[in-house]
């Protein structure tokens, strides 16, 4: 199935650049990056209200260890730097927003409107969406959406936030043990809370949670959050289920780690050729089924694929010659080196 063909009359209005990158992950600033050194001016959408994707949503302080030649960056500070590397590429960003309809027109550019309204021509498309929209699942409680960004929290954005508060975590993966190791000794009092004395996160981390709890550190309590207990929007408390009846837990903040919702979305109607919600590419141009649209990060599929942002990079990089031909079809692309070529170097603003 092709995209959908939208009269040039339909884009009259529509704000034009060259590519559109949908995604402000690290994989889709870096192809901010890889665009910019071969002429092609870019806008970026992220459904988000800020660059970074999961990196700067999930784990801004939370340390990334396979970044090339950065032994340890947390997710903000590589957001950060890959900022400040694209700025001199002067790309447009649009946050808050999804794309929801992508056609092709009459003219070959590709016709894009997002949920709210806005209208964007390119000549090419670049899909960095990650695992598509994603959205924390939210624990069954009567009126929990009123203490959500005040009392109940689905990400730590500042550890500094929840300092001298007494907070709850709920869960027993990953994020759960990991927010308890590095919150032991900001918060007032933290309690972990999981429904069973098992879990499933990495042992040493386990190891290390029995050990704060040994020490007195760290209360661990083995039930179910039933009731929440506040005005509204400030938390006081909740009840939770336990062994031996019900418990009340005095707490002002409370982090329910109960995993994520991840949906392909609108993505999905594109036409695309798919293979398990994920979009399949060719390994030379990173090329969708679409010519001219193409996907890079964890978002595509490939034999030998790995999910790892330096992957998504390199991905970045290849796409970027192919986008050339369609962005700048009279102009032939000499590969060069920013470390010898002085007309990157002016792009980058090094020389």
């Amino acid at each position: 199935m092709a995209l959908d063909e939208v009269p040039e009359a339909t884009q009259a209005g529509a704000a034009v650049f060259d590519a559109i990158v949908i995604g402000a992950g690290p994989v889709g600033l870096f192809a901010v990056f890889e665009l910019g050194l071969v002429d092609i001016k870019t806008c970026v959408i992220d459904i988000l209200g800020k660059p970074g994707g999961q990196c700067s949503e999930l784990y801004p302080e939370k340390p990334i260890y396979d970044i090339p030649a950065l032994p340890s960056v947390t997710g903000q500070e590589l957001t950060d730097r890959l900022m400040e590397q694209i700025k001199p590429f002067g790309a447009e960003f649009v946050f808050g927003e999804r794309v929801d309809e992508l056609q092709r027109g009459e003219d070959g550019r590709f016709f894009l409107k997002t949920d709210a309204g806005r209208e964007i021509v390119a000549k090419v498309v670049v899909i960095a969406a990650g695992g598509g929209s994603f959205t924390p699942k939210r624990p069954p409680l009567e009126g929990i959406e009123g203490y959500e960004g005040k009392s109940i929290f689905y990400a730590v954005r500042r550890m500094d936030d929840l300092k001298g508060r007494d907070v709850l975590i709920i869960g027993g993966g990953d994020s759960a043990l990991d927010w308890t190791l590095s919150l032991a000794h900001v918060a007032k009092s933290l309690t972990l809370l999981h429904r069973r004395d098992e879990f499933r996160g990495a042992p040493h981390s386990v190891d290390k949670m029995r050990s704060l709890v040994a020490e007195g550190k760290v209360r661990l309590v083995i039930g179910q959050v039933t009731k929440l207990h506040g005005d509204g929007t400030t938390l006081a408390g909740v009840t939770a289920k336990t062994a031996s009846g019900e418990e009340h837990l005095t707490v002002d903040a409370v982090l329910p780690f109960f995993g994520l919702t991840m949906k392909l979305g609108p993505v999905a109607s594109w036409g695309l050729n798919l293979n398990e919600n994920l979009i399949l590419v060719d390994t030379e141009k990173f090329e969708t089924s679409e010519k001219g649209i193409f996907a890079i990060g964890d978002i595509n599929t490939y034999p030998g694929k790995l999910k790892l942002i330096l992957s998504g990079f390199h991905e970045a990089a290849l796409m970027a010659q192919q986008a050339h031909k369609y962005v700048h079809p009279d102009k032939k692309l000499m590969f060069q080196y920013t470390t010898s070529s002085s007309s990157l170097q002016k792009k980058l603003g090094v020389k």
